[in-house]
C-alpha cells in the first residue's frame, strides 16, 4: 500500500494518511511524508527527516491499535486540518503542510497521558522509548 496518491492535495494527502493509518500501514504512512519534513506531536519534541517520522509509526503502533476517525477535515492552500477522534474516546487534531504532493511538516495535539489510560499501558519514561 505504498503507492503515491493519484490527487496529490493536501485533503487527498490527509484521506490517504487516515486510510494507510487504519491500515497500520507503516511504510505506506511515510512515504507521504517528504524525505525532509518535520513532525512535531506536541508531546514530544519535532522529529526531523522521513526514518524519524517511520519510526514514531513502528513505536506506537507496536504501542496499542490505532484508529483515526475523521470528524472534521478542512483544506486552506498548502495546509489541511484535521480533526479526529478514536473509538476509545481520545480526540485531537493535526495540521498537514503538504508541498508538492508530500507531507512537509506535522503538528499534533492529543492528550499524552489520556492515549496511555485509555489503552491500558503505563506511561513510559521516555515517549519513544530513547
Amino acid at each position: 500500500m505504498t503507492d503515491f496518491p493519484n490527487t496529490t492535495g493536501p485533503r487527498q494527502v490527509v484521506q490517504a494518511w487516515v486510510a494507510r493509518f487504519n491500515a497500520a500501514d507503516i511504510d505506506g504512512l511515510a512515504a507521504l511524508y517528504a524525505e525532509t519534513a518535520v513532525n512535531h506531536q506536541v508531546v514530544t519534541e519535532p522529529l526531523h527527516g522521513r526514518a524519524a517520522i517511520r519510526r514514531l509509526f513502528e513505536v506506537e503502533f507496536g504501542r496499542a491499535q490505532m484508529v483515526c476517525l475523521v470528524e472534521n477535515l478542512f483544506e486552506d492552500g498548502e495546509w489541511a486540518i484535521l480533526e479526529w477522534r478514536d473509538p476509545n474516546g481520545l480526540r485531537g487534531c493535526g495540521f498537514f503542510h503538504v508541498q508538492q504532493g508530500r507531507i512537509v511538516f506535522q503538528r499534533g495535539y492529543f492528550d499524552q497521558l489520556s492515549f496511555f489510560r485509555l489503552n491500558r499501558l503505563s506511561v513510559p519514561e521516555s515517549y519513544l522509548g530513547g
